[in-house]
């Protein structure tokens, strides 16, 4: 198998690294949803090596995501989980359980990059829903990707952008911030940073307000 390979992780992958050199500072901890190649991963957790950077994504995904984290081989990347988003968290029950052992109330940090928009609304509030259930009290949410503003596209390439998402998948498309930060509220984030990225894209920023310190019963134990 081909090792896969995303051109936009390349030239994306120094603005997100220094968004997340701030905010993940005093993290530990870190879930990426959605790693597909693993780019992302072995760059971040290489410049950040006090975090443990946990990758995720659907299962056809894994095995390209493998070859770029067993070709690194970094002490802190350890094997991929199993996660779609929208049927089944379960998978990441033994991992959290691990670090529930450890005295790991969750995962201080989640991370993604170029998901919202891929997935299908209903996968998107699925993420949104469950975040509180991996997440520790205080953690911190980033998401990486273009935004609508007011129902409104930040620029003719978005617009471009959202049909030919469209095109390619009827139930993809550019979200609105105002209808994504509604689901990070009904999760307990409030947003801390709203920063704008190149190639008209944004890093938005929530931490989980931390009135329960454990995931959601029924997750780990």
């Amino acid at each position: 198998m081909e090792k896969p390979f995303a051109p936009s992780c390349e030239r994306n992958r120094e603005p997100i690294l220094a968004v997340l050199r701030e905010h993940f500072a005093d993290r530990h901890n870190v879930l990426e949803i959605g790693s597909g190649t693993g780019q992302h991963a072995v760059h971040f957790a290489a410049a950040m090596p006090w975090l443990d950077w946990q990758c995720s994504d659907r299962a056809e995904a894994l095995p390209g995501m493998r070859q770029w984290l067993d070709e690194a081989g970094l002490p802190n990347t350890p094997p991929p989980v199993e996660l779609d988003v929208a049927t089944d968290w379960s998978t990441l029950t033994p991992t959290l359980s691990r670090r529930w052992e450890r005295g790991q109330k969750g995962f201080d940090a989640v991370f993604t990059a170029n998901t919202l928009h891929i997935m299908s609304w209903p996968a998107v509030q699925a993420l949104f829903a469950a975040l509180p259930t991996v997440m520790a009290g205080g953690a911190v949410f980033c998401a990486y990707g273009p935004f609508n503003r007011n129902g409104e596209f930040s620029s003719d390439s978005n617009r471009d952008f959202d049909a030919w998402l469209k095109a390619r998948g009827p139930e993809s498309g550019i979200r609105d911030a105002g209808e994504v930060e509604a689901l990070a509220e009904a999760a307990g984030l409030k947003l801390v940073a709203d920063i704008a990225m190149p190639a008209n894209n944004d890093c938005r920023v929530w931490r989980r307000v931390p009135q329960g310190q454990n995931p959601a019963p029924g997750l780990v134990r």
